[in-house]
Formats: C-alpha cells, sequence, structure tokens
C-alpha cells in the first residue's frame, strides 16, 4: 500500500465504508504514519489492544518460523478505523481477531491485507461484529499469495449481529493467488441473534435476557479463542462486552 499523498475518498476501494465527513477533515500526514513491526525469525509476538478513535495503521513483517498474534476491540467512535499490513516469511504465522461493538452513529472498521511472500506461510483471520442504533461494522481483508509461496494456508471469516434493524455490517474478502498448491478460504454471515437457540435456551428455564448475554458472549468469544493465555483471553472478552452495556443485558 503506497503512502498517502492525498486525502482518500469513498470511492478509494479500501476505503469505501469509511465515514467521508471524518476524511474530509482528516490530515493527510497523520493518515499517511504507520507503526511499523519487525518480528525476528523464530519469535513470537503478542498484542491485544483497544482502537482509540480515528485511524491507526500497522505494518508488520514476520520473520521466517516467526509469529505475530494481534487482537483487537474496536468499539470506539464516531468512526475508528484499525488498518493492518502484514508480510510473511518461509513458514510465517499470523493470527488476527477482531471486534467491532457499536450503537449510536458509530463507524468501526477493520482492514487488512496479508501477504503470503513465501512458501508454507499461514494466517487466520476472525472478526465479529455487534452493532445496534444506527452504527456500522466493517471488515475488508485482502490475502495476496505470491507466485513462490506454496503450500500456503490462509482464512479469514467474518459474521456479524445486527441487535437493532437500522445497524449494519460489511465486509469485503479478496483473494489474489498466484500459486496453485495453496488453501486459502473466507467466509462471511450478517444477521439477528440466533432465535433457535433462544429459543432451544428458553425451554430450560433460561431467561430471555440472560439467554440474549451468553449467545453474544459466545459470539465474540469466537475472535478472541486463539489467544493462548487464558486470563487474557478472559479479560479481552470482559471489556468487550463491557462496551455492549445494556445491550448485552
Amino acid at each position: 500500500m503506497s503512502e498517502l499523498a492525498t486525502l482518500p475518498t469513498t470511492r478509494d476501494e479500501d476505503w469505501r465504508y469509511a465515514d467521508p465527513q471524518w476524511l474530509a477533515a482528516a490530515d493527510p500526514a497523520a493518515l499517511a504514519r504507520w507503526r511499523e513491526v519487525d518480528v525476528p525469525a523464530g519469535t513470537a509476538i503478542s498484542e491485544t489492544r483497544e482502537v482509540a478513535a480515528g485511524v491507526e495503521r500497522l505494518r508488520v513483517l514476520v520473520g521466517r518460523g516467526g509469529s505475530f498474534a494481534l487482537f483487537c476491540i474496536n468499539a470506539a467512535g464516531p468512526y475508528a478505523r484499525a488498518e493492518v499490513e502484514v508480510t510473511l516469511e518461509e513458514g510465517a504465522h499470523f493470527e488476527f481477531g477482531g471486534v467491532t461493538i457499536g450503537g449510536g452513529d458509530a463507524r468501526q472498521e477493520f482492514v487488512t491485507r496479508v501477504v503470503h511472500a513465501h512458501p508454507h506461510a499461514t494466517s487466520n483471520q476472525t472478526v465479529r461484529a455487534v452493532q445496534w442504533g444506527r452504527s456500522t461494522g466493517n471488515f475488508l481483508g485482502r490475502i495476496e499469495v505470491v507466485r513462490d509461496a506454496q503450500k500456503t494456508d490462509a482464512a479469514q471469516n467474518f459474521r456479524a449481529i445486527l441487535l437493532e434493524k437500522g445497524a449494519t455490517a460489511n465486509t469485503k474478502p479478496e483473494l489474489e493467488i498466484y500459486a496453485d498448491d495453496v488453501k486459502c478460504a473466507h467466509g462471511a454471515a450478517i444477521g439477528a441473534l440466533d432465535q433457535t437457540a433462544a429459543f432451544y435456551m428458553a425451554a430450560r428455564g433460561i431467561p430471555p435476557e440472560v439467554a440474549r448475554k451468553l449467545l453474544i458472549r459466545a459470539f465474540v468469544a469466537d475472535a478472541f479463542a486463539a489467544i493462548e493465555d487464558a486470563d487474557m483471553r478472559e479479560a479481552m472478552l470482559e471489556k468487550a462486552l463491557s462496551a455492549l452495556g445494556e445491550e448485552a443485558a
């Protein structure tokens, strides 16, 4: 992705779901800044973070046999975008888990670009969105596999729950594959809470408000399932649920 010399607009594919008013008032120099992370060969790095309002951009190079894991909660507003660009060397791995959680008129998004630049690298992305009011949750995920990156195994999955009719979720998965011995997959689903599961729980005496909270909790937990530290996994889940407030009650 080239450095931004001018302000992007929603006519640009990578910004198609962004907040046009926010972009029009943004500082081009600020949007051009990236935080850089180099993961040395054979090293594992894991980060958890809560996305702030505005735009955050992260560029990562994962060395041979290394791994980088990133888990994010995006509950900020009125506009909050986390953009991640990752390049994987041979045998490297990238794990991403993200949750957008918003009400009111908030617009929150994750934008990822994962470049499998060498053979035997793997990547997995799991994004969940929970939106209500007139909020929007977005995920734009691009996977690129270069010609010699054989034995690549890459996947991305996006699911959204819309708690109210005015809420929106958008996804734009992209696969650009030039190698022929690879496994690449993506999936997406957007809808309301599972009423069949709610009915099943109600039939067993679980109050509706408790059932609702349990269903949302299980849904959000998918994004953090790959966090190895159990305490950190639980802490991220609780932070996400706290952003829901009464919507999870």
